[in-house]
């Protein structure tokens, strides 16, 4: 099957000034930038375990073996780390899309494993759990974290207006009704299997939704 013609790419996912400046200090050292990075994954797992309120800096510093100063040298409040986990849950979609763009699919087989590939971060990664947990709980002022859901509707409408162009949707499907309905199912399933097994069944109960609704959307 031939490849899509054009290149879709998430929308960039920002913050506002006045929480950018709180992240804490711009480090290149390896060393620091590897620490910083280990600090994230800490409070990723952590967040993603047992949520904001029962996750404090102190724990975030005993699982990576720090004091907590050494925590907030790096980022200087929780809100800060919070932040940092849930942009980190953004920066790994656009490397997932370029990665499923690279094998050349058509627009509609592009959807589906990008899908795939997602819901398979969703149940093993805690980086992409915390993010999605945190924005769930929504524990900081709403302008504070990116908006959900908003770049995946962008990404998703793309990629059904090419695949209608290319004649791989079904007549009379509309590009933006079928990308929101697939946010929904998506977003709904995984929250659903978060809640339910913990993840375990992510990728299963994404696949059962799956079937159904490409079945509707293909041509």
């Amino acid at each position: 099957m031939n490849g899509s013609n054009s290149r879709v790419a998430f929308p960039a996912s920002q913050t506002t000034p006045v929480h950018r400046q709180a992240r804490g200090p711009e480090l290149q050292q390896e060393r620091a930038v590897r620490t910083r990075m280990q600090i994230l994954d800490a409070a990723a797992e952590l967040f993603a375990a047992q949520g904001f309120p029962a996750t404090s800096v102190k724990d975030v510093a005993d699982r990576v073996g720090m004091t907590k100063g050494a925590v907030y040298f790096h980022y200087p409040t929780k809100e800060a780390l919070t932040i940092a986990v849930v942009e980190a849950h953004y920066a790994r979609w656009p490397g997932l899309l370029e990665a499923v763009q690279a094998k050349g699919l058509g627009p509609m087989d592009t959807l589906l494993e990008l899908l795939d590939h997602t819901a398979a971060a969703f149940q093993d990664d805690p980086v992409v759990q915390a993010g999605a947990r945190l924005q769930m709980e929504q524990p900081l002022p709403i302008d504070t974290m990116p908006a959900p859901y908003v770049g995946w509707l962008d990404l998703l409408e793309q990629l059904l207006a090419e695949a209608e162009e290319a004649g791989e949707l079904r007549a009379g499907v509309s590009p933006a009704a079928a990308a929101r309905v697939l946010v929904s199912t998506f977003f709904g399933t995984q929250h659903i299997a978060a809640r339910l097994d913990h993840r375990a069944e992510t990728t299963k109960r994404w696949s059962e939704a799956r079937d159904l609704l490409f079945l509707a959307l293909r041509a």
